[in-house]
């Protein structure tokens, strides 16, 4: 029941996504040569050549937003999450869009055709389509998040879950249905052998019972999902509660107990027919590793031509400040763990750390020169690190790189410290533009390095460099 409604879920996004690609595209053309809006001075297409377009419009868009992963039902999406995943797949459809009608312009169409330009699509039309099919598709999403809202808060179409256990696992079932309203899922609590002692439940759901009372309460309490959480020592209980749902048509869900050693997302991968799990799972790999690289590429050359003449300047003050070299060159750990060497526009004394050795940074360090600390608060010492970002040694958005100093230190104090060179580390990243960079809590910002590489997409890195410019530059609040 529950995964038939995910599945009417997201087939209801396919059908309004590519019915409203259609008509953003329509309505593209139509801003573009029936409006004035924008001079026209190469002619005038007739609607019918864009029309028959349409078709492709209604393919691609679904398609771009399943690469990007929009169809996935993910815990607690935010608008800004929602926003940035819509226009990160548009920019996708705006691609395949352009390929693929080239590709039938070159390869497909006869001369006469082509000389009518027939298949050939404005360039402004795509620029036109993306901004409106954003809106569209966006405005679509908040529309259906406020009706599931509504009906969840309303009591009316929710699944009846029980839980078998009552340890970490379980509960962290527990967070996810709360957190998945759109799914519908209401928990009517928990059983495990432990309710003959004093435990009492979680977050208001209550413990109904022992494991051999679970058959009762699937009937009486009108179980539509059973998910078992229970460790791996009590398989045969486990047998006994699969084979007592079924027999009352409850669908059922194992939830492997490898919760202790599962810090990042777990895969599923198949070893010639025998089903094997993948523990501490990334997304960003295969084509994810070449998507994100082509940003981090584009971005950076923009960014080092734009920023050129502001960064030669600095070199200047720099030289001029105080003694030393302009640029500082530290040794810090990437992905994999391996070493590369991070350039930075020298912000404190030289050879700060000669008697002292390396020492945390902090604030008001009094080893900063004025112009250091200046350099600092806007982050502006960090520039030159878009040359690492276009070397490959570093990407614009991941964890921030520690020195090995440091790193041999937490990785003894903090067991799953490792797990964030399983990317690139970044210039900027989810832990600091949540306010936990420099001096502050190391488990905090493990926890956030590790929320993003287990979440990580393209649309996720740009909101990261939209809160980096909002929050860290510009020192504004957080909306």
């Amino acid at each position: 029941m529950i995964a038939r409604h995910a599945r009417l879920f997201v087939a209801l996004h396919v059908v309004s996504d590519a019915l409203f690609g259609m008509a953003a595209f329509t309505l593209a053309y139509v801003i573009r040569f029936e409006t004035d809006l924008i001079p026209v001075t190469r002619g005038y297409p007739p609607l019918s050549q864009y029309l028959a377009v349409l078709p492709l419009v209604a393919l691609i868009v679904p398609l771009a937003f399943q690469i990007h992963g929009m169809y996935r039902l993910r815990r607690h999406r935010s608008r800004l999450d929602d926003f940035f995943g819509v226009f990160v797949g548009s920019v996708i459809a705006v691609v395949l869009g352009i390929v693929t009608t080239l590709y039938v312009q070159t390869y497909f169409l006869p001369i006469e055709l082509k000389e009518r330009g027939a298949f050939e699509v404005s360039q402004i039309v795509w620029g036109i389509f993306l901004l409106v099919n954003t809106f569209a598709s966006y405005s679509v999403r908040e529309f259906v998040r406020a009706i599931f809202e509504r009906r969840w808060r309303a009591g009316i179409g929710l699944k009846r879950v029980l839980i078998a256990g009552s340890g970490d696992l379980s509960r962290l079932i527990a967070d996810k249905c709360l957190q998945h309203r759109e799914l519908g899922h209401q928990v009517i609590g928990f059983v495990d052998d432990r309710a003959t002692g004093d435990h009492l439940g979680y977050r208001g759901l209550p413990l109904l019972g022992t494991l051999d009372e679970a058959s009762k309460f699937l009937t009486s309490e009108q179980v539509d999902l059973l998910y078992i959480t229970l460790p791996l020592e009590e398989h045969v209980k486990m047998l006994s509660l699969i084979e007592n749902a079924s027999r009352e048509c409850v669908e059922v869900k194992v939830v492997p107990d490898l919760f202790q050693f599962i810090a990042l997302r777990a895969g599923l991968e198949d070893f010639d027919g025998i089903p094997i799990i993948s523990v501490n799972d990334v997304p960003l790999h295969g084509i994810n590793t070449l998507f994100k690289r082509a940003i981090d590429v584009s971005l950076s050359v923009t960014a080092l031509l734009a920023f050129l003449f502001p960064m030669a300047l600095i070199a200047l003050l720099v030289r001029y400040a105080s003694p030393g070299p302009i640029i500082y060159r530290q040794e810090r750990m990437g992905l994999d763990g391996r070493s590369f060497t991070v350039y930075k526009f020298r912000s404190m004394q030289h050879q700060a750390e000669e008697e002292t050795g390396p020492v945390w940074s902090r604030d008001n360090d009094p080893r900063r020169t004025p112009l250091g600390a200046w350099l600092r608060r806007f982050y502006l010492d960090e520039l030159p690190q878009l040359w690492n970002v276009l070397r490959g040694d570093m990407s614009l958005v991941g964890p921030r790189p520690e020195r090995p100093y440091f790193v041999e230190q937490f990785k003894d104090r903090y067991p799953q410290y490792m797990l964030r060179h399983k990317v690139k580390a970044g210039i900027t990243g989810w832990a600091q533009v949540n306010g936990w960079r420099g001096d502050t809590s190391i488990e905090k910002r493990i926890e956030f390095d590790l929320h993003y590489i287990e979440n990580w997409s393209v649309s996720l890195d740009f909101k990261i460099l939209w809160l980096t410019i909002v929050r860290g530059v510009f020192h504004l609040r957080a909306y």
